[in-house]
């Protein structure tokens, strides 16, 4: 079996072949086509960069760093490897900074949750190297084998890129998957063996910062991280219709997610006041403060539906239905 360095350019239309000399195949394109790859590609990713731009002018600027990545790496595992994990990193670290400001310079100390418990520079130091590890020595090896994985389910790494609706509909759609497989993942983790054996490291904090969405042991980051990975690919396998691109924006608003759970600052603005659905860092703060309920991610429906909820409400309606257990 030959292996196609440029496999990802399979779905690209036949102009753009043949008006590219570095894209030129050795027969009609098509799936299965062995490219010609005796023309070795430019010695830098912008100069990649400027000849996709050259020879195919009627691609989007980010089609066009998609491809000229592909094409420069010469190595589609490598390829998605790095940008995966590049993309975590970036937008995980890069989310987390502003939370680091926050809690550090005690700015809007009126929306802290726990207004007693700020989290110290050394906490959040301490907090960074062992997540930091976590990522190199857990999710990296993961991470790496995520193109055979995609691949094998039929994960789309071509251009054009899927349309805002499909991307929008899949990720909403992924979005409720998670949650479904967190809440019973993560309320099985209380159970005394395992809270003791795994999820304890979670909730060292009682009072949540943002860094702390993946501060946990490494069985819990695999067992929550499969329900982020395996929705899309689920999805994927049913349908056949998924772009990584798709599941890129997925993780990364996921992460976004995560981490603002984990803030402990609940704002005017917050999502839930608009989504009452939503669960949001005063839902999440309160399960890290009290160690019980709300064990769902991103969503309350399931906490409400089977009367795990922690709120003063759910507490109210407990309480009323003692009384009236009682009197019957």
């Amino acid at each position: 079996m030959v292996y196609n360095p440029l496999s990802f350019l399979f779905a690209l239309d036949e102009t753009v072949f043949f008006s590219n000399p570095l894209l030129l195949p050795s027969s009609t394109p098509g799936r299965g086509t062995t490219m010609n790859s005796t023309v070795l590609p430019p010695s830098t990713y912008w100069g990649q960069y400027h000849d996709t731009t050259k020879f195919n002018p009627q691609l989007s600027v980010a089609e066009r760093l998609w491809v000229a990545w592909y094409a420069w790496m010469q190595n589609d595992v490598l390829a998605t490897g790095i940008m995966s994990f590049v993309i975590h990193e970036v937008f995980y670290f890069g989310r987390s900074l502003p939370w680091i400001f926050i809690d550090s310079l005690g700015l809007f100390k009126r929306y802290k949750i726990q207004s007693g418990k700020v989290p110290s520079l050394r906490e959040q130091w301490d907090c960074a190297k062992f997540v930091l590890l976590s990522h190199f020595t857990v999710e990296l090896p993961q991470i790496w084998l995520f193109h055979p994985m995609a691949q094998y389910f039929g994960l789309s790494t071509s251009i054009p890129f899927p349309s805002p609706w499909t991307m929008a509909y899949q990720i909403a759609l992924f979005f409720v998957m998670e949650d479904t497989w967190h809440y019973f993942c993560h309320r099985a983790m209380h159970w005394g063996p395992l809270y003791k054996s795994i999820h304890k490291i979670h909730h060292q904090y009682s009072a949540p910062f943002g860094l702390a969405a993946e501060y946990a042991s490494p069985i819990e980051v695999m067992i929550l991280g499969f329900g982020t990975v395996s929705s899309p690919i689920l999805w994927c396998a049913l349908t056949g219709n998924l772009h990584i691109l798709t599941m890129y924006i997925w993780i990364v608003l996921r992460l976004f997610q995560a981490i603002d759970a984990h803030s402990g600052y609940e704002f005017p603005y917050s999502l839930h006041h608009f989504l009452p659905f939503w669960a949001g860092a005063d839902h999440h703060d309160l399960h890290h403060e009290k160690f019980i309920g709300n064990y769902a991610s991103s969503f309350r429906w399931w906490d409400y539906l089977l009367d795990t909820e922690y709120t003063p409400d759910a507490l109210k309606r407990r309480r009323e239905r003692k009384v009236t257990a009682k009197t019957q």
